[in-house]
C-alpha cells in the first residue's frame, strides 16, 4: 500500500496504490516548501488530504473491502516543485509526522519525478514543458546534469508562459497575420493596454501568459502560429537539450504544452536529429509504474 504524489504550486495529485485494485487518484492544493510554511504544509497533509480520502467513493470501497487497511500508507513517495536538495529532508520529516506508520518516506524534485515517469530505469533526457520548462540528463536512477531553470523572463523557452509572451509580441509587433489580432481580441476580450496592465501590474504573470497559449491551440491552421510554436520548441532544444551532447539518447517530455503540441514538438526534434521517446500529459501514471516495478 503506497502513496505517490506529483505536486505543483497549484495542485497535488495523489495516487493511492494497492496490489489488488486500480490506483485511486485524489487531489489537494499544491505543496511547495519554498513558498509555504511548515504549518501550511502540515495542514494540507493532515486536514485536506484526509478529508479528500474520506469523501472519495473508491477509497471508501477499498477500506470496506479490507484492501486499504489502517496501516496505509506503508510507503510515501513525494515529487514536487520546490523540493530542492536542501528541502528534501524537511519535506520528508513533515511527511513522517503526518504518516508515522510509513516505513519508507522519500521526497524528491518534480524534475526527478518527470525523469522516472518518462524514462523508468533507462538512461535518457527528460523534459518538462508546462507553464514553465526544465530538463535533465538521467542515468536510469538519478539526475546526472540539468540546465538551470531561469524562469519565463530570462529562460523557460518552449513553456506555456513563453508561448503566451511570444504570442503577444508577434501579434502586436506585426509579425503574425493581421486578422489574428482581431480574432484574439474578440475571443479574449483583451486589448494591448489591458495586457500591459495584467503582465506588469498584476501577480502571477507567468500563469496568465501560459493561459493565452490556448488561443494558439485553437488556431493552428494559421501558418504563423505553427511557426511560432515550432520556433519556441527549437529554442528549448537548443538551450536545454543540446548542452548534454547526447544525440544518441531519446528525449522525452511531460506537461500540458508538450502533450497538446506534440506533433509540432516531434517536428522540431526531428529537424534537430533528436529521437523523441515518451510524451506524457502528467507524470503520475509513469511514477506509479516506476514504483510498482521495484
Amino acid at each position: 500500500m503506497i502513496l505517490i504524489a506529483d505536486s505543483g504550486s497549484t495542485k497535488t495529485d495523489w495516487a493511492i496504490v494497492t496490489s489488488t485494485a486500480q490506483p485511486v487518484v485524489i487531489n489537494t492544493q499544491g505543496i511547495n516548501p519554498v513558498h509555504q510554511s511548515r504549518e501550511e504544509i502540515v495542514k494540507i497533509l493532515s486536514d485536506e488530504f484526509q478529508s479528500r480520502m474520506s469523501d472519495n467513493t473508491d477509497v471508501r470501497r477499498l477500506k470496506s473491502s479490507g484492501v486499504l487497511t489502517p496501516e496505509f500508507p506503508l510507503a510515501v513517495y513525494f515529487y514536487g516543485s520546490g523540493v530542492r536538495p536542501e528541502k528534501e529532508a524537511q519535506m520528508e520529516q513533515l511527511l513522517r509526522e503526518v504518516f508515522p506508520q510509513a516505513i519508507t518516506v522519500e521526497a524528491h524534485s518534480d524534475l526527478l519525478g518527470a525523469a522516472r515517469a518518462l524514462c523508468g530505469r533507462k538512461e535518457g533526457i527528460a523534459c518538462i514543458l508546462g507553464t514553465g520548462a526544465n530538463s535533465c540528463l538521467y542515468d536510469g536512477k538519478e539526475i546526472v546534469s540539468h540546465t538551470p531553470a531561469l524562469g519565463y523572463i530570462i529562460g523557460d523557452e518552449g513553456s506555456g508562459a513563453v508561448l503566451g509572451k511570444r504570442l503577444i509580441h508577434d501579434l502586436y509587433g506585426g509579425i503574425l497575420e493581421k486578422e489574428l489580432v482581431e480574432m484574439f481580441e474578440q475571443e479574449t476580450g483583451l486589448t494591448l493596454p489591458k495586457i500591459i496592465d495584467r503582465v506588469y501590474r498584476q501577480p502571477l504573470a507567468n500563469r496568465w501568459l501560459a493561459s493565452l497559449s490556448e488561443f494558439i491551440g485553437r488556431h493552428l491552421e494559421f501558418t504563423g502560429l505553427q511557426n511560432l510554436v515550432e520556433e519556441c520548441f527549437t529554442d528549448f532544444l537548443t538551450y536545454h537539450v543540446e548542452p548534454y551532447e547526447h544525440k544518441n539518447l531519446p528525449v522525452s517530455f511531460v506537461g500540458s504544452v508538450a502533450w497538446h503540441y506534440q506533433d509540432l514538438l516531434r517536428d522540431a526534434a526531428e529537424d534537430m536529429d533528436y529521437k523523441v521517446g515518451n510524451i506524457l500529459q502528467s507524470p503520475l501514471g509513469g511514477l506509479v509504474g516506476y514504483h510498482l516495478a521495484k
